[in-house]
């Protein structure tokens, strides 16, 4: 195997990725990086070939990792990238910080990032998926964005340098999301951590919470602004075109859509992770038979079969 650079964190050869993914699928991956802070991310890339790939990983969240593994260096961020800050109406958190605390910790001081609470992961995904719910998106707040580029340089984007859309970003390949600026409104703490609490209870109502899942399979199959705002006349919902194809419930191996939202792919014990992008597949081919509509996939599949 390939020597690498010398780190402060950790450097873990053949990690199996299984562990680290709420599908609890997937092969292992050549390196697990876990650098210690900015300084050490820095100076590993700077020394690693250029030839060798970088994936970064936050909790698994929204990801796949299929069953041979991943040919590259993934690069968890941890304890040293998950502080949050409040300073005025900014709130700045590290990549690593769990979307949910920013959330809490933002209400706390009367900023309203409240749609953040029931969005699974971390700022860093958000970020690079400009995730959303309840109509807002992280793409809203975003006003600055600090990153290590694959040459181990920091590098400051704006919001426009991100070039947001309906559930994705543009950042360079190898890019690690560090941290992010976010500007939130004004509300009262009561009062938003009152919402959250009715979004929290609505989520558990409607989504299978309890069950090994990535949050939404699908996109929704609709037109969508730049910043992510739905365009109404094309306002489809995948769930709905999933029931329509009589899909509720499929199952494949292990691996089923659910009964609960049938656009939240489950792991119910033992499935790999090509019953579970096999499933998917199967959907995808359905629905288009039957709408015409071409699902893209939200949930990221990487790595080999």
């Amino acid at each position: 195997m390939q020597d690498m650079p010398q780190v402060r964190g950790r450097l873990t050869p053949n990690r199996i990725l299984s562990e680290l993914t709420w599908l609890r699928v997937g092969g292992p991956a050549d390196w697990l990086l876990q650098p210690a802070d900015i300084d050490d991310l820095r100076d590993f890339l700077r020394q690693l070939p250029p030839d060798v790939a970088v994936f970064p990983m936050g909790v698994g969240s929204n990801l796949i990792v299929r069953d041979g593994g991943l040919r590259a260096v993934v690069i968890r961020l941890g304890r040293g990238f998950n502080g949050i800050d409040i300073d005025g109406a900014q709130v700045h958190a590290g990549a690593a910080a769990l979307d949910g605390h920013v959330a809490k910790k933002a209400a706390d001081a009367g900023l309203d990032l409240t749609f953040l609470r029931t969005i699974p992961g971390t700022i860093g995904g958000a970020v690079r998926m400009n995730a959303g719910c309840y109509g807002s998106y992280t793409a809203d707040v975003v006003q600055e964005v600090q990153a290590v580029t694959r040459a181990g340089e920091i590098v400051t984007l704006s919001a426009h340098d991100m070039h947001f859309a309906y559930r994705q970003s543009q950042l360079p390949e190898g890019w690690i999301v560090t941290r992010a600026t976010l500007k939130a409104p004004v509300e009262a703490p009561d009062v938003l951590h009152a919402r959250m609490a009715e979004q929290i209870a609505k989520r558990d109502a409607t989504q299978p919470t309890k069950e090994r899942s990535a949050g939404s399979t699908f996109r929704n199959p609709a037109g969508f602004s730049s910043t992510g705002q739905a365009d109404d006349v094309h306002d489809l919902k995948a769930w709905k075109v999933i029931e329509d194809a009589g899909l509720r419930g499929t199952r494949q191996g292990g691996a089923q859509m659910s009964e609960k939202h049938p656009n939240f792919l489950i792991n119910t014990g033992g499935a790999t992770a090509a019953d579970l992008e096999g499933l998917g597949e199967v959907v995808r081919k359905k629905v288009y038979a039957q709408s015409g509509i071409t699902l893209d996939w939200e949930i990221m599949r990487i790595g080999e079969n």
